[in-house]
């Protein structure tokens, strides 16, 4: 349905109902990164209530993956390297905020501005958020499966988008020699792993899992992209959505944008099976 898949380098997003297999959808497209690059991708929880979408379960079952959680956290100046094995963790939830902006943040004369102990608490997240995606993009993942972004009346009023927004600008594709200087600290000590492990952050490829208040395929093709939807920007669009046919409920899917590449404009029946989604 994508011609030559997702592009390199590029964000698609995916827009659909709880239940409808976003998650399935994403894991499949991290665990491809084992043949496509010869590494997993990763996987970026950020649903403020844990592992709700059963990440780690769905991940042994389909792929016989050990989905361990990264823990790893580099203060400034502390000895930055993961322990033995620690790559071998791809999940993070680090980011345990959902709701609208404004919660999170204080009036001022000026207007209003992130409060003091939720930029700290940021900000001490960011000392484990930096190195997961780092240590592992220089190891060799190039996909990133970001989940649990909750419906909002107002993207722009949503924390989880502004979170992906910072997050999608300042560390996922942030050039990969100033990352590591920031996180290995002091440089002139960790220079000849940061120049042996550069990357090139144009080749990580980003796949947006966003919930909506909507379920039907046809009023998620005829959504509105409003002010703040990061579906504005994205390279590709794909909808997923179920309709009555008969005396069941099907699963749809469809690809509303896809730039760069052909692309079908059909809609396609799927099923969640023992081994995750399977095309009708």
């Amino acid at each position: 349905m994508l011609g030559g898949g997702l592009l390199a380098g590029t964000l698609a997003v995916v827009y659909g109902a709880t239940g409808i297999g976003k998650t399935h959808l994403g894991l499949t497209f991290a665990d491809r990164g084992r043949v496509a690059e010869g590494a997993r991708g990763l996987v970026f929880d950020m649903n403020g209530r844990g592992d709700s979408q059963r990440h780690a379960d769905y991940a042994a079952r389909l792929f016989g993956w050990s989905l361990a959680p990264w823990t790893h956290t580099v203060t400034p100046m502390a000895d930055p390297y993961p322990p033995p094995g620690g790559t071998d963790a791809h999940y993070s939830n680090a980011f345990p905020w959902v709701g609208r902006t404004r919660d999170f943040q204080a009036e001022t004369r000026d207007g209003f501005e992130f409060d003091w102990n939720w930029k700290a608490a940021y900000n001490h997240a960011l000392y484990t958020v930096r190195p997961f995606f780092y240590f592992h993009f220089a190891a060799g993942s190039r996909r990133v499966v970001v989940d649990g972004v909750e419906p909002m009346d107002s993207p722009a009023d949503s924390i989880q988008f502004f979170l992906f927004d910072e997050l999608y600008r300042k560390v996922i594709h942030r050039d990969a020699e100033t990352l590591g200087m920031e996180i290995c600290l002091p440089v002139w000590k960790h220079r000849q792993f940061i120049d042996s492990h550069c990357y090139d952050h144009r080749q990580i490829t980003t796949l947006l899992l966003v919930t909506t208040e909507e379920t039907r395929l046809e009023d998620l093709v005829a959504r509105k992209v409003v002010a703040g939807d990061l579906g504005a920007t994205a390279n590709t669009i794909v909808v997923m959505g179920s309709e009555r046919v008969g005396n069941r409920l099907a699963r749809l899917l469809g690809v509303v944008k896809h730039r760069g590449s052909a692309m079908s404009d059909e809609i396609v029946e799927y099923r969640i099976g023992a081994t995750g989604i399977e095309l009708a």
